[in-house]
């Protein structure tokens, strides 16, 4: 092939191959081809921190189709994102591929459209080093502390527990939360709320005695109230201010992350997958239209191109009339650390494709978006809106030392409020853009009361993160960059060290403020937002070429190796055990504790030292190990319950085990998916027993009892079933036709099982299971 452009992922490479003629070919590399191994470190600190990389194993076929397409001729276009991740992913290709010495040409574009691509191949440059030298900082940082740091978690906390730069900053953001809920001491106050007929009108009390304060207790507002029945309510003053309000700006990375958050209930990886739908083109046939419907959605820029705004600006006088434009476009800047301003913000490619356009040809989740973005973007360039403020002002009370305020807004002129307006986390907020119109009165009017509400209130604690707030708090502390929010809050949610409540807000779980207080204990560096900032500038540094990525690393890696083997020495494990007293047992005389094992949170009885070995049970997920009682502890301990017996006569016993609860008929287990083990009652276990074994006789087709074995038709075909393992049948081999004997030889020659793993070991070398171990236990250092 005389041409290859190698872009990221195969539905980019079908869109920019319908742009380039037969003299190119597109592939795509799948992202990342190279990376540091999982096994080892995967730097030299005594070499001036040089990384060792490797073809990812997974990459291998990508890298050999990749070679069959390229001769010493071939003239080899890097197409990836133009972002310091694409810029990597860029030049790891050229070692990789061994490709020093073909043509090599770097190419970016910030849409996939026919001109951009074409503009791009056009005007080739160099791949920027130092772009490459931020994004191998990030990555052999980041290695540095879940590297080093996750054992130390094993060791001294719980096996299995890791730790990462950003995520456990955004961890640590959470907790401080739920300390600051927990702490937080409701303080009373009363809402006077006055309702008034002919006309109709509301008001709050406002001011006492021309002063702002608060009435704080019910005798207060009582005394009010008896110095209101003994005066009048007077209009004595109509204060009327004109205001203008500004739209929003265009959108980054984070805003549309929030406002898909907040008006189409997306999550912030829900986002980013359908924008990168919507960027790739990766959508269907649009009538007149190929390519990308967005431009690239990681960017923390606000500028909008001169094409941009001048379509933006035929649109609006299309679909508003020209008094909605502007005579100049209107400019943003972006406030956001080492915002990349030679970027553009997120927008819609083709301002003229309007939503409605595209709404019968794509999916329900790209067309809400795609609106948003075509929304939001047109709305940056129309013109201000006005509106009139009205508050009336009432006197009331004996000596009228009360102010009742009643407030109303018109909008006198709509603006880019026609076409959208921002969200808000907070709904009382969301009315400050709706009209309410309040009725004529005049000065000196005497209102007629129809009745006083006095409501007592309490001061709210300050509000759970949601996925987007986060990512606010993120993008304003500096911590992060446009490419990094998503995932951060994918990892610290696999890792179940936050969980998403049913409101949608975050929490952070038992196992997650365990591991976040030994941190902040024994590596503050790691989890203080200021740190965390302040190494997010030097990659910035390192990006503009101003200083050395090994600098970088030399400054950190030091001080935070040597902490590492102190604290391995002196962190006694007891510390963080996670156990909380409840009380004692009434029937024992036992001590009753939450704790945090290996499996999660769970309830003891007794201790280690008791000549019995100690009771627990599984604290389930409607409880909290940090406010859970004594009494809602003792009664996890009725489990296992007799629910009934069988028509047979054999008993029915609820339980909970390690894979959640579930139903016993002797040696019978039938799992609880939705029933309560606590609560279910016999008609409702039988009719359960019934369902599931009707199911499993439907789907069984043959079973070998001695050995435990069951053939079973599944959602993917036959399989074999032994315990709780699963086993794939050979192609050609018929399910039904199965003897015992080439049962256990199917089970026998899989990878999965016993006797294949020992043969397996048996043929390497004492030196290659050494290896096999350590790169097991790597692994599981870096989940």
């Amino acid at each position: 092939m005389k041409n290859l452009v190698i872009v990221e992922s195969p539905a980019k490479a079908k869109t920019i191959s319908k742009f380039l003629g037969k003299d190119y070919k597109v592939m795509a590399s799948m992202g990342h081809v190279r990376d540091l191994p999982k096994s080892k470190l995967g730097f030299d600190p005594q070499n001036n921190f040089e990384p060792k990389y490797l073809i990812s194993t997974d990459k291998k076929k990508v890298i050999s189709d990749l070679k069959k397409e390229i001769t010493k001729d071939t003239t080899i276009y890097l197409a990836a994102d133009e972002d310091r991740e694409g810029e990597a992913i860029a030049w790891h290709l050229i070692p990789a591929l061994k490709i020093e010495k073909n043509p090599i040409k770097r190419i970016v574009f910030h849409e996939i459209t026919k001109d951009a691509i074409l503009e791009a191949i056009n005007n080739p440059r160099e791949v920027n080093l130092n772009l490459v030298d931020a994004q191998q900082a990030r990555r052999i940082l980041d290695r540095a502390v879940g590297y080093e740091l996750s054992p130390l978690l094993w060791k001294k906390v719980r096996y299995g527990l890791s730790a990462g730069r950003v995520q456990s900053v955004a961890v640590r953001i959470i907790v401080d939360r739920e300390n600051e809920i927990r702490e937080f001491i409701p303080e009373e106050y009363w809402r006077i709320k006055a309702d008034f007929i002919d006309p109709e009108l509301e008001a709050l009390l406002a001011k006492i005695d021309g002063k702002n304060q608060k009435v704080t207790n019910e005798t207060e507002a009582k005394a009010i109230e008896a110095s209101i029945n003994q005066g009048k309510f007077e209009l004595f003053d109509i204060e009327e201010k004109d205001s203008t309000r500004n739209p929003a700006p265009p959108f980054t990375t984070s805003t549309l992350q929030q406002e898909a958050s907040r008006k189409i209930g997306l999550s912030v990886k829900q986002t980013m997958v359908i924008a990168q739908q919507l960027y790739e083109g990766n959508v269907g046939n649009i009538p007149n239209h190929t390519g990308g419907l967005i431009t690239y959605m990681r960017t923390d820029s606000l500028n909008l191109s001169k094409v941009a705004t001048s379509a933006a600006k035929e649109v609006i006088e299309a679909q508003y009339g020209k008094e909605y434009a502007l005579s100049k476009p209107r400019a943003y800047k972006a406030n956001t650390k080492g915002a990349q301003e030679a970027h553009e913000a997120i927008r819609p490619v083709n301002m003229a494709l309007k939503p409605t356009d595209i709404k019968p040809y794509v999916e329900s989740a790209q067309y809400r978006l795609y609106s948003l973005i075509w929304k939001r973007t047109l709305a940056t360039q129309m013109a201000t809106a006005k509106i009139a403020n009205t508050t009336y002002k009432i006197s009331a009370g004996k000596n009228k030392e009360y102010e009742f305020q009643s407030k109303g807004q018109r909008i006198i002129f709509a603006g880019f409020m026609k076409a959208y307006t921002e969200g808000s986390d907070n709904p009382e907020t969301a009315l400050d853009s709706t009209e309410k119109i309040l009725p004529t009165i005049k000065v000196g009017t005497i209102l007629n009361l129809e009745k006083l509400d006095l409501e007592q209130n309490f001061t709210k604690p300050p509000s759970r993160y949601t996925e987007a707030s986060l990512v606010k708090k993120l993008e304003s502390e500096g911590i992060g960059r446009p490419s990094t929010y998503a995932p951060t809050i994918s990892t610290i949610q696999a890792r179940e060290y936050v969980v998403r409540t049913e409101d949608k807000k975050l929490a952070p779980t038992a196992t997650g403020e365990i591991v976040n207080s030994f941190l902040v204990d024994h590596f503050p560096d790691i989890v203080d937002l200021g740190f965390t900032a302040k190494v997010e500038e030097d990659f910035d540094e390192i990006a503009e070429g101003k200083i050395a990525w090994q600098q970088v690393m030399q400054h950190f890696y030091g001080d935070f190796k040597k902490s590492i083997d102190e604290k391995e020495k002196s962190v006694n494990k007891e510390d963080y055990l996670q156990i909380r007293e409840l009380g004692i047992d009434p029937k024992s005389g036992k001590p009753v504790s939450a704790r945090v094992g290996r499996f999660g949170p769970f309830v003891q009885i007794g201790t280690k030292d008791d000549e019995e070995k100690p009771a627990f049970v599984a604290i389930p997920e409607h409880l909290n190990m940090d406010t859970i009682t004594l009494d809602e502890a003792l009664f996890l301990f009725t489990l296992p319950r007799v629910v009934g017996k069988n028509s047979a006569g054999d008993e029915i016993k609820a339980n909970i085990g390690r894979f959640g609860p579930y139903l016993q008929v002797k040696t019978k287990f039938y799992s609880l998916k939705v029933d309560d083990p606590y609560t279910i009652d016999l008609p409702r276990a039988l009719e359960l027993i019934k369902e599931l074994d009707e199911a499993k006789e439907k789907s069984t087709i043959k079973e070998f009892a001695e050995e435990k074995i069951s053939i079973l038709i599944g959602q993917y075909g036959p399989y074999i079933k032994q315990g709780r393992k699963n086993y794939k049948i050979p192609k050609g081999v018929e399910a039904e036709s199965l003897t015992l004997e080439q049962t256990l030889e199917i089970i026998a020659k899989d990878p999965k099982s016993k006797t294949a793993t020992k043969k397996t070991t048996a043929k390497k070398s004492p030196a290659k299971r050494t290896t096999t171990k350590k790169s097991t236990a790597t692994k599981t250092a870096k989940k």
